[in-house]
């Protein structure tokens, strides 16, 4: 996987909310408050989260209040000649790839416009339309206000603590997160939110219906992913590989339910799948991968 260093990281994409304008360090896990401490607290936490509906819909409860982030040092840092070494302008300009794809693709594929929606950077916690998160609930997207949310150092987790060390995890991540945003622009995920409600029994076979169709969202990006452009045109990746799809499909492994389950050192229970087996999820990336085209992406219509 290669980034274009020609094409222009979009920083207007992204909110910064760490520290104070971004001056943290990305990608170093820190402490997480309420008895939990440094990257194994951060694991553990992790681990839980996932097992339990975190990395996707979020199960938050309840607003938030408002914060303010500073763009001024990641502008700066993304301007540089070094700037795609940075792990958070490469993760910008990756939402950068993303939301140009879908961009085109939801005119085309759902006759829908595209609404953009902002990455939150955030470091131990975060206020969001859908309550308070810490760095524990892992990567999620909120429907109430519309925006992605990730600790970047979720990475570092995920590489060494997940099983997940590709560099396409990164992307793989965000991807599916942006996926849950295009079922949201479509009334997918608020109908899947009624239907929970009305069926509480069936509410994690629907949840991982959703999640399925997200992995699947992400590998409809994936296939498309060298043709996308930044707003002058520019090519932003100059290329992706069958390694990188590998990667892909690797990531989408070691977040399986089952996997978690293994990892949190507990049974194998198909009735506490939120977001699917490791086949299933791998399952889906591929179908959106290798169709290109996120119509594809019937989960509820084709899933057993």
């Amino acid at each position: 996987m290669e980034l274009n260093e020609d094409a222009r990281i979009d920083t207007s994409q992204v909110e910064d909310r760490r520290g104070s304008g971004g001056g943290g360090l990305a990608g170093i896990p820190i402490p997480i408050g309420g008895g939990r401490g440094g990257l194994v607290g951060l694991v553990v936490a992790v681990l839980v989260a996932l097992a339990g509906g975190g990395f996707g819909l979020s199960q938050l409860t309840g607003g938030g209040g408002e914060e303010q982030g500073d763009n001024t040092v990641l502008e700066q840092r993304c301007a540089a000649d070094d700037a795609l070494r940075q792990l958070d302008c490469r993760n910008t300009l990756f939402v950068n790839s993303i939301q140009a794809y879908w961009q085109r693709a939801m005119p085309e594929h759902f006759d829908r416009p595209y609404q953009a929606s902002e990455t939150v950077f955030f470091e131990q916690a975060v206020s969001t339309g859908c309550g308070q998160a810490d760095s524990g609930v892992g990567p999620f997207y909120c429907p109430l206000d519309d925006q992605v949310y990730i600790d970047l150092s979720f990475y570092r987790v995920l590489a060494e603590q997940l099983g997940a060390p590709g560099e396409f995890a990164q992307p793989y991540v965000l991807a599916h997160e942006y996926g849950h945003h295009v079922q949201d622009l479509l009334g997918t995920e608020g109908k899947v939110r009624d239907q929970r409600q009305a069926d509480p029994d069936g509410a994690n076979r629907l949840s991982v219906l959703l999640e399925l169709q997200a992995d699947c969202y992400a590998g409809a990006w994936a296939r498309n992913a060298t043709g996308t452009a930044d707003e002058r045109g520019v090519k932003i990746f100059t290329s992706l590989t069958d390694q990188d799809i590998q990667q892909g499909l690797d990531t989408a492994a070691a977040i399986g339910d089952d996997a978690i389950q293994r990892k949190s050192g507990g049974r194998i229970d198909e009735s506490q799948f939120t977001h699917g087996s490791s086949a299933d999820r791998q399952k889906w990336f591929g179908t959106g991968y290798s169709s290109g085209d996120p119509t594809a992406c019937d989960t509820f219509g084709t899933a057993r």
